[in-house]
């Protein structure tokens, strides 16, 4: 079965962190992600951008697009994981890895009902 796992931290308090910080942070995060490679259990995972830049959808028909942020909590949703595990003791698991290297984030774990590998997220160069 394959789980997302959904990080939610506050912006402020990320876009707080100096350079070093935050590299910091992400080399722990890495360590996390790469034992995952290794053991052909990560699907996708993406960083995503900040919140003043996203729009949402919402709405009848073609719907409208209104400007971010797009939930009321204080927290937000920064990034993402695709895990394949057998469980979801085993995604949880996975999860408490990412808060370790995180400790102030929030991980949300939800089973996914359908998944089917996208596109690379970068044209291949050609020859």
């Amino acid at each position: 079965m394959f789980y997302a796992i959904l990080a939610y931290h506050e912006e402020e308090v990320v876009e707080s962190w100096t350079k070093e910080e935050d590299a910091a942070l992400m080399a722990e995060l890495l360590e996390v992600n790469e034992r995952l490679v290794s053991e052909k259990r990560l699907g996708p995972a993406a960083r995503l951008g900040p919140t003043g830049r996203a729009v949402t959808l919402r709405g009848k028909d073609a719907g409208m697009i209104i400007d971010g942020p797009f939930a009321e909590t204080k927290e937000q949703l920064l990034g993402f994981y695709v895990v394949e595990c057998p469980t979801l003791k085993d995604a949880v698991a996975a999860a408490r890895d990412l808060r370790r290297a995180n400790p102030t984030a929030v991980y949300e774990i939800r089973p996914i009902l359908l998944y089917r590998p996208g596109a690379p997220l970068l044209p291949e160069q050609e020859s």
